[in-house]
Parts: structure tokens; C-alpha cells; sequence
């Protein structure tokens, strides 16, 4: 049964109020997608059933899953190549450079969902410039949702997932093949530091200086003033000489005039202006 409109909203209060997400309101099939076997998890018998209770509860943990269920986001391995080779062709042999003496190196995926962007970067690393594992180095990986950070840590994918932009090399390089599921290896895996961290609530103030930051596909969920908040503290953060990645789809144009864009090889990353 299609989700009533009256219940489609509440939705999207419920989810605005606690992650900032705007959820369109063509999006209705989203939900019934994605909260329909949430709700049979939970034992009603039906979307709005479970709507239904949760208008009648103070705030728990039905309410948690229900906002993280609709948080959940399309993600692969190397997703969008240019950015992975900007990093490997120019930016890392840049910063390795300039970083030479002090040995280190800081890199933050903002909503890294279930872990393939940090480990794709991580496995980059490991390929292209092994010295960094003598390093100071730092890759910070964070997510509103506690769930998909647990799947995140546990690095295990399915058939599908691995097919989807990782090369076979390093699929039989990195990972352990486990039942019907594959698991990155261990010294990749714990290469990752997984945080809980909410971009619009929580301060970013146990980030400093960061020389790389990936914060792809995100902004784009965002309403105007909570678009031009999160960059102005990512600007704190960001090294003078680092760089942003933002998705295909975003731009800092008209939001924050700090940042400028750039083209670093084949893709387009944002600096801060000089």
C-alpha cells in the first residue's frame, strides 16, 4: 500500500530534525523502499502502522533507525574515478613534498556510509605510496549512522559490491573471500579511524588541519543555510594548501566565496582562496 501523504511528512520532519536531510517530497517511493521491511522487522504489519507508533513515542531507538534507514546512500569502490587519480597523479606527490618534513598527512571522508570510499583511498595508498606507511598518517572516516559504521568497520561486501569499480587485482590483493561475502584485509581495515559525527550538530574541533577532504554526494541533501554552515567550519579545518572533494552535482558557488574551484587533472576539487 502506498505510503499516506499525511505519513510522508512526518517523515520528513522526523528526518529534517535530526540530520538536517531534506527529503523532497517526490521521494515517497523512497520510503516505502526502504521502511517497508524495517516496519516487518519490527513487527507491524505495515508501513504506516509503524509511523503510526512512532507519532505516539518520545524519541528512541525506532526513531534512530527509522532516520538512518532513509540516510542510506548509494556508494562503490572508486566511485567516479577522476578524484582517485587526481589524488595519485598530483595532489599526494604535492603534499608528500611539501609535508617531507613533519611526516604527516591527514584525510576525512565526511559520510563514508559503508566504507568503500576510505578504503579505497586507503588501498590507493598502500599501492601507490607505500613510504606513507611510515608516516604520520591519519584517514578519519565518519557517518551519522552508527549501523552502517558497524558495517563500515566490519569491511565485508557482497559479490556485487566488490564488481562495482573495484579492479580484480585488488579484490585478490585486499580481500578475503568469507561464505558468500568478501572482507578487506586486516591491514587496510585498520588503516580506517570509524567515528559517529552528525556535520550539522557535532563542532569539528578533534579535526585539525586536514590536507584532504572528501565530502561527496552530501551537500546536495542539504537546504541553503545548512549548506553554508558546514562548509564554514570544514574551512576551519582544512589545511591553506589542502583540498575538497565535493560530488559531481555540488559546487561552493554562491555559498561560500572562501573556497575557489580547481581542476587537479580530470577532476574538479575546491581550495581555499589565498
Amino acid at each position: 500500500m502506498p505510503i499516506h501523504h499525511q505519513d510522508f511528512n512526518y517523515l520528513r520532519q522526523l528526518v529534517r530534525h535530526h540530520s538536517a536531510m531534506v527529503l523532497d517530497a517526490d521521494k515517497a517511493y523512497l520510503a516505502e523502499l526502504r521502511l517497508t521491511p524495517l516496519a516487518t522487522q519490527m513487527g507491524f504489519s505495515s508501513l504506516g502502522e509503524m509511523i503510526a507508533n512512532l507519532q505516539t513515542q518520545p524519541f528512541n531507538q525506532r526513531h534512530v533507525q527509522v532516520v538512518e534507514g532513509m540516510l542510506l546512500t548509494e556508494t562503490s569502490f572508486f566511485r567516479d574515478r577522476y578524484p582517485f587519480d587526481a589524488l595519485a597523479k598530483v595532489i599526494l606527490p604535492e603534499l608528500l613534498t611539501k609535508r617531507q618534513t613533519q611526516r604527516t598527512l591527514n584525510i576525512w571522508c565526511a559520510a563514508c556510509s559503508s566504507g568503500q570510499e576510505p578504503y579505497s583511498i586507503a588501498m590507493l595508498l598502500h599501492e601507490e605510496f607505500p613510504e606513507l606507511m611510515n608516516w604520520k598518517l591519519r584517514l578519519i572516516a565518519t557517518d551519522l549512522s552508527n549501523e552502517i559504521l558497524n558495517r563500515a568497520k566490519a569491511g565485508l561486501y557482497s559479490q556485487l559490491e566488490v564488481t562495482r569499480g573495484l579492479p580484480l587485482s585488488l579484490l585478490n590483493k585486499y580481500f578475503q573471500h568469507k561464505g558468500n561475502q568478501w572482507q578487506i584485509c586486516d591491514k587496510i581495515r585498520h588503516r580506517i579511524e570509524f567515528q559517529q559525527l552528525n556535520l550539522v550538530t557535532h563542532s569539528f574541533t578533534q579535526f585539525h588541519k586536514l590536507d584532504i577532504i572528501f565530502l561527496r554526494n552530501v551537500l546536495i541533501y542539504f537546504d541553503l543555510a545548512t549548506k553554508k554552515a558546514v562548509l564554514e567550519k570544514i574551512r576551519t579545518i582544512l589545511a591553506p594548501d589542502g583540498y575538497l572533494f565535493l560530488g559531481g552535482g555540488e559546487t561552493t558557488l554562491n555559498l561560500d566565496d572562501s573556497f575557489e574551484r580547481v581542476q587537479v587533472d580530470k577532476a574538479v576539487c575546491y581550495r581555499q582562496r589565498l
